[in-house]
């Protein structure tokens, strides 16, 4: 008779909440067109695409066409750290170690360092880098998410009560907070991806500790690996990798929530979780991950990778919503910015194809090349664009990642790992120039109404 009652009061109040989610969908629903009206733009992007402009850097440069005659003409992509080509910092390394914190460096102080300034960063992140005992088994081993980025948001917060100046927004104090934040990220993502993997998995629980000497990449294969074995080539790439996700300019989704966040005047730990927050999204930090999905999908149907036939007709069935997700995307293909060519694609891809060599995963790294180049071409005939269509940095990532046995589940915190350099720097940038609060304006659509007290009201 109870668990009658009981079952009885549970349908009345599911038919009660789905009765609110109509409401909901129906109320939030705004007529399109009145976003032409208003001329609103959304995204912030104006009707071509392009990023309105919301604030000014000296941090990275994007740079995606050329000016000839005064006509903006589509080149190939470039990016600048602090007025520096990418490419140029990527082949300057040579067979150096190290290359994500001489980045680092860059990015947060505006120049590159001498080995003396070099030597001294390092020991300073090795000493931030440390976390005790406590904290990894109270906060990041403690009830450990299925997702490594809610993982890693938790632990940051946590961090800011074992901070004696969590308040403290001055500049000194706040370099010292990022410079921690990029010392212990790598450490609590891999091991609360441990953590993850012994309590929801069953697995084995291996807690490495990190070595002075290793440099982020070489402590992340170390840590992630149950016998801290890695290459040279897998630490080479996994550090250039780092270096090409370390910034991407003020506009990017997760970047600009750093701005957004830190001019309201919040302490440092809130500021990088609403970046984290942000950068975990399908739509952003995650979407190397929905490239390795599709491939999975095409090799589940298109069994022989070399025939390009096969290969074009699958692709054009993902385009037209009959295949994969039914989204009608390729993911991976085109970049708001870049169109001739994506520069981090570009060495990421040279990367991915020296370590397939050394994996014996030639096969395969063709399957992406062959995808990359008729998609880029299906794609822009069927859009009917005047401009090219480029792979972006997500098409080789993952491929990359999963070569070095990273698991999918650090996919996104691996970029989080590398942006929190980015994040540092524009935070910084922000707090100097005493920017004021961002607040953009919405354009009410709605009708008011008149007020009925409870009793008048018989819809």
């Amino acid at each position: 008779m109870v668990r009658s009652a009981m079952m009885e009061l549970n349908d009345n109040r599911n038919v009660m909440f789905n009765e609110l989610v109509k409401f909901c969908m129906v109320s939030g629903e705004i007529d399109q067109n009145l976003y032409t009206e208003y001329d609103v733009k959304r995204g912030l992007r104006d009707s071509n695409g392009k990023g309105v402009l919301t604030g000014l850097t000296e941090i990275s440069d994007v740079v995606s066409y050329q000016v000839v005659d005064g006509v903006k003409v589509p080149s190939e992509g470039k990016l600048y750290y602090q007025g520096y080509d990418v490419e140029n910092i990527i082949s300057g390394i040579g067979e150096r170690r190290y290359a994500f914190e001489e980045a680092t460096y860059l990015l947060l102080f505006g120049e590159l360092p001498n080995k003396k300034q070099f030597d001294s960063f390092l020991a300073i992140l090795s000493d931030l880098q440390e976390l005790s005992g406590d904290f990894v088994r109270d906060v990041i081993l403690h009830n450990p998410s299925v997702n490594i980025m809610n993982s890693l948001q938790k632990a940051i917060l946590n961090l800011y009560s074992y901070d004696e100046h969590p308040e403290d927004i001055s500049v000194p104090n706040v370099l010292r907070q990022c410079l921690q934040l990029i010392g212990k990220m790598p450490l609590i993502s891999v091991y609360a991806y441990h953590g993850y993997r012994h309590f929801n998995l069953n697995k084995n629980l291996v807690i490495r500790t990190p070595k002075k000497e290793y440099s982020t990449a070489e402590n992340i294969l170390n840590m992630l690996r149950a016998d801290g074995k890695f290459t040279p080539l897998e630490a080479s790439v996994l550090d250039i990798a780092l270096v090409l996700h370390a910034e991407h300019g003020g506009g990017n989704n997760s970047t600009f929530t750093t701005h957004v966040v830190t001019t309201t005047g919040t302490d440092t730990y809130s500021a990088v979780a609403a970046s984290i927050a942000s950068l975990k999204g399908p739509k952003h930090g995650g979407a190397n991950l929905k490239v390795q999905h599709m491939f999975n999908d095409i090799k589940e149907h298109v069994k022989d990778w070399n025939d390009k036939k096969a290969l074009k007709s699958y692709l054009i069935a993902i385009l037209d919503k009959e295949a994969f997700d039914h989204a009608g995307l390729i993911y991976g293909m085109g970049h708001a910015v870049y169109t001739d060519s994506d520069p981090r694609e570009k060495i990421l891809k040279d990367c991915t194809k020296k370590l397939a060599k050394e994996k014996g995963r030639m096969e395969e790294f063709e399957l992406y090349d062959n995808v990359e180049k008729i998609s880029a071409k299906l794609i822009a005939d069927r859009g009917r664009l005047f401009k090219p269509v480029c792979a972006n940095v997500d098409f080789y990532s993952g491929f990359l990642y999963s070569m070095l046995n990273i698991p999918e589940e650090l996919f996104t915190p691996i970029f989080a790992i590398a942006r929190i350099a980015g994040w540092s720097a524009h935070r910084l940038e922000e707090l100097v120039n005493k920017g004021k609060i961002i607040r953009p304006a919405y354009k009410y659509v709605g009708s008011h109404k008149e007020f009925y007290s409870m009793e008048e009201r018989f819809w």
